[in-house]
């Protein structure tokens, strides 16, 4: 087991340090490195403290540094958000609250969704807004970069609202259980309203809903919470006919971003069409669409 002096402060901070790859953060590799990691001085100059700060920290004899400077070394030590709520804690300090939808990929997200080539993959922030496609999304259900980036909001889309032209699908698209699938939005957006609680495009997006789609508003009093998981949908497309497809929904837990795959039973007479689709339709996904 280990002791508490290589489990504490500065201890994690020197692991951290030691595991972070010069060329991660824009800094050559050269053969004269004796280690593989960051330099103290590296990381002092990245996180904006002096050299015998970090020195001090790294053995133990500074043990409280401030929120400020705790922020600036798991930026620098491009820490995820459970490191950095970790490093809050060793230092006696309650993590920030991170109370903002975000719209950005993970990097090692974004490698492994661009491996599910034969799947139609998109991924939406904690609002249920569309923030990236693959491929074969585009060709399945039509190219989304025809609407606005404003309009690319899936509970718009399922309640409408007025006039509202918010388009994820260019066809029609048929849900197997529409009415526990509606419930399952509603009540992943009271759940985001949890997560967070001072997010302007969430808040504006909820009451928009609630005044302008009786049914959203109806489900929403229902006080239902919980996250949207997986339904059976149909895609009426123009060109193959209709494709029944099953729809996943995996969460990324740091950033609560959905990430959406559509994928047919192999061996149907679905799957061929699904197939056939992606030869006939291929359309240039963006690497973000903000």
């Amino acid at each position: 087991m280990a002791t508490k002096a290589e489990a504490g402060l500065g201890a994690t901070i020197r692991a951290w340090r030691e595991r972070l790859s010069p060329s991660t953060v824009g800094l050559s590799s050269s053969r004269s490195r004796r280690a593989a990691g960051l330099r103290r001085e590296e990381l002092a100059e990245r996180a904006g403290v002096s050299v015998d700060y970090v020195v001090r920290l790294e053995q133990g004899r500074a043990t409280a540094p401030s929120a400020q400077v705790v922020a600036s070394l798991a930026r620098a030590l491009r820490l995820t958000v459970p490191e950095r709520d970790h490093l809050y804690l060793l230092a006696g300090l309650v993590p920030p609250h991170d109370d903002l939808i975000r719209d950005d990929i993970p990097p090692g997200v974004h490698r492994v969704l661009n491996r599910l080539g034969d799947v139609a993959v998109a991924v939406f922030a904690a609002d249920w807004q569309m923030i990236w496609w693959n491929p074969g999304w585009a060709a399945l259900l039509g190219d989304p970069s025809t609407t606005p980036p404003e309009g690319r909001n899936f509970a718009r889309e399922r309640f409408p609202v007025g006039s509202d032209t918010a388009r994820i699908a260019s066809w029609p698209v048929v849900v197997a259980n529409s009415a526990d699938s509606d419930l399952a939005i509603v009540s992943d957006l009271r759940r985001a309203t949890g997560r967070f609680p001072d997010d302007v495009r969430l808040a504006e997006l909820i009451r928009a809903l609630t005044l302008g789609s009786p049914r959203f508003a109806r489900l929403w009093a229902s006080g239902a919470v919980g996250a949207h998981r997986e339904d059976r949908k149909t895609i009426e497309h123009p060109e193959v006919g209709p494709v029944e497809v099953d729809c996943d929904v995996l969460t990324d837990g740091e950033s609560d971003l959905k990430i959406v795959i559509l994928s047919a039973l192999p061996g149907s007479a679905h799957a061929a069409r699904l197939r056939k689709a992606f030869a006939t339709g291929i359309v240039s996904a963006p690497t973000h669409t903000f």
